[in-house]
């Protein structure tokens, strides 16, 4: 039997970014720096909308956007501003990168099923635009991404990990570039061992990013031979932009005269477009002339250069999306089972599933709130960020769970368990957002980081993370009387490890937790271990491969949560490696983090999402409760006023 139910989950960034796709016009204007310049904006504010290429000279586009539960293809044009879908696969959840050529679209989708774990599912594709038929373009085994396709639409360009397993980078993502011909994609040749996000100049010559020797992130040049070989070589390229700033992504000219490419400068914040002459080695700004405070990702010009378009934050008040709801609809793979992504992070169900709790972002949001499970209704109960984790009593409405105090910390930081008390009649929509609870600590203030609180389905204990001991281990203390009223606890686990992220089965006869007691010197290898709540029956989910094989050792899953049938687990992932370029991206992370499911002996592993984003923190509900919900945008009208405030890869520095 398929998994059943409701499960609400966390991305990180993603119900911020309120993309739109933009474009300026290349005339002689934008070489003045006194010149005005005026964008034009080519997506109509619905959902998240980007990575766009121009179909024609300015006016029509094709682009990424998630306005249907997930990641499709469509196009857009002035004379017919509705957007359109574009030929694609009907039971992918993630498509990227489109280019119309010739009536086919080119594309990226990630539907097709690695052999192995650890392999991206990422794959090259073209359909026809008139029929719709599709043909594969990437080998089997093999891993490409972000698509280049020539202007005669014979060539095509990837960023491609090849047919070697994932060796979990995401920093510098070790791809190669690689050419080969629509017409006969089986031969494929390798222009450079080192690079991502080609871009053509005409039929002969290639721009790529990546990092340089000097740690700059740089645009490189290829030129290639009729046969597709590198004139100057094998692996032979050219650092095109100097040292001293970061420069990725790159657009070419359709004379090879000039690059677009995003830019992040020392003293600037942001990533910005730039246009870089390369007769002169001349930088022209372009949309810190208009933007200076936004981020701004992904150039890419028109047929004749003549225009530049991009993506970025459309502005708090621009036409369109200008709510973060609290809840959206996100398409499940699963007939049976709904998918919901949260603004806000740790999601958990109340009892009747009529509420989840939740907390912020630890920085500026309330610490612990309640929505409705129909997204309608926000609720305050802490407004201290520091409140991490959340778990509702399942015998009492009015009875939250939660930690307080630097959970990130080390094992002897102070991180206290709270029992967090309220009438469950102040959640109705007659009273104020703000609403009055009694807190009780449970754990003793000497003892070390105590976070992720699970509640026993009796409603009498708790399982815990604490570091009392100087690693972090599980423990089961009294759900009312804690430790600090003369209780004690027992210990559960006991090493020199980590365990954590516990959680209790519905059926209370398990407890599963993420762990690396299997290579403990390692702590960026997590696997799932089940254990009864007396202590026995210790073992271990293998996920990825059986016992002692090397896939397994690389597992790292997290955040693990059961079913409400206590038959299925979800957590996130590192199985299905990453689906695009980080650098091309905000920050995330772990942007390899997408969920999965599987039974308790690790068989029937199903992927529930599929994107480049970091999902996490799942909750899981039976659904009868849980009302449908409508909006698959960034608007129901109750949420949060969406500012657009989302962080450039944290790993891009400029100690160089």
């Amino acid at each position: 039997m398929e998994p059943q139910g409701t499960i609400v989950f966390t991305t990180v960034g993603l119900p911020h970014y309120g993309f739109d796709v933009f474009s300026v016009p290349v005339s002689p204007d934008l070489d003045d720096p006194a010149a005005q310049l005026t964008e034009r904006r080519h997506t109509d504010g619905t959902s998240v909308n980007f990575n766009a290429q121009f179909v024609d000279e300015g006016d029509s586009i094709a682009f990424v956007s998630e306005r249907t539960g997930s990641a499709r293809l469509f196009r857009s044009s002035s004379r017919d501003p509705a957007p359109v879908p574009l030929p694609a696969f009907s039971d992918s959840l993630f498509h990227d990168r489109p280019t119309v050529r010739n009536g086919r679209v080119f594309f990226v989708s990630a539907h097709e099923r690695p052999a192995e774990p650890f392999r991206s599912w990422c794959a090259v594709y073209s359909a026809r635009l008139d029929s719709g038929e599709t043909a594969r373009l990437t080998p089997p085994g093999f891993a490409d991404m972000s698509p280049a396709v020539s202007c005669s639409g014979e060539l095509v360009a990837v960023a491609s990990y090849g047919s070697a397993p994932w060796k979990g980078d995401f920093h510098e993502l070790a791809t190669e570039v690689v050419v080969f011909r629509a017409s006969d994609p089986s031969r494929r040749s390798v222009i450079c061992s080192g690079g991502g996000w080609p871009a053509w100049a005409g039929e002969s010559t290639l721009f790529f990013h990546r990092k340089a020797n000097d740690g700059w992130w740089s645009i490189f040049r290829s030129d290639l031979t009729a046969e597709l070989d590198n004139a100057g070589g094998p692996d032979a390229a050219r650092r095109i932009t100097p040292a001293g700033l970061h420069a990725f992504t790159p657009a070419a000219a359709h004379d090879g005269k000039r690059i677009a490419v995003a830019t992040r400068r020392k003293g600037s914040s942001y990533r910005q477009i730039e246009i870089f002459d390369l007769e002169s080695d001349k930088f022209l700004p372009v949309t810190e002339r208009i933007n200076p405070s936004l981020h701004h990702y992904n150039p890419f010009f028109s047929p004749d250069s003549g225009h530049l378009g991009y993506h970025r934050f459309r502005g708090e008040f621009a036409p369109g999306d200008s709510i973060v709801p609290h809840l959206q609809p996100v398409r499940s793979p699963v007939s049976g089972l709904r998918m919901q992504r949260l603004h806000g992070t740790f999601p958990s169900f109340s009892p009747g599933g009529r509420f989840i709790t939740m907390n912020g972002d630890f920085l500026t949001s309330p610490g612990l709130m309640v929505i409705r499970s129909d997204g309608f209704k926000r609720w305050t109960l802490l407004k201290e960020p520091s409140a991490f984790y959340t778990a509702w009593s399942p015998t009492e409405n009015g009875v939250i769970f939660t930690s307080i105090g630097p959970i990130f910390d080390s094992a002897k930081a102070t991180v206290q368990i709270a029992r967090v008390t309220f009438d469950p009649a102040d959640l109705d929509g007659s009273r104020d957002e703000e609403v009055k609870t009694e807190m009780k600590v449970l754990t003793r203030a000497d003892a070390g980081n105590n976070a992720f609180a699970a509640c026993s389905p009796d409603g009498r204990y708790l399982v815990f993370r604490s570091g009392r001991s100087g690693h972090k281990n599980l423990y089961i203390v009294d759900a009312v009387e804690g430790e600090t009223s003369g209780g004690g606890v027992r210990r559960l686990t006991e090493g020199e490890w980590i365990d954590t992220m516990p959680v209790w089965s519905p059926d209370g006869e398990l407890i599963a937790f993420s762990s690396n007691r299997h290579d403990p010197s390692n702590p960026d290898v997590f696997g799932i271990y089940l254990v009864r709540p007396d202590g026995t029956g210790l073992r271990r989910v293998h996920v990825a491969g059986p016992p002692g094989s090397a896939e397994v050792g690389r597992e790292r899953l997290n955040h693990v949560c059961f079913s409400p049938d206590s038959r299925w687990l979800v957590f996130a992932a590192n199985l299905g490696a990453v689906t695009a370029e980080p650098v091309s991206l905000p920050n995330h992370f772990q942007p390899y983090g997408d969920l999965y499911a599987c039974r308790l002996d690790g068989t029937g592993l199903t992927r529930l999402t599929y994107n480049c984003y970091e999902n996490g923190t799942p909750t899981w509900h039976s659904g009868g409760d849980v009302p449908s919900l409508g909006s698959l945008s960034l608007g129901p009208h109750v949420g949060e006023k969406l500012r657009g405030q989302f962080d450039e890869p944290l790993w891009i520095t400029f100690d160089v």
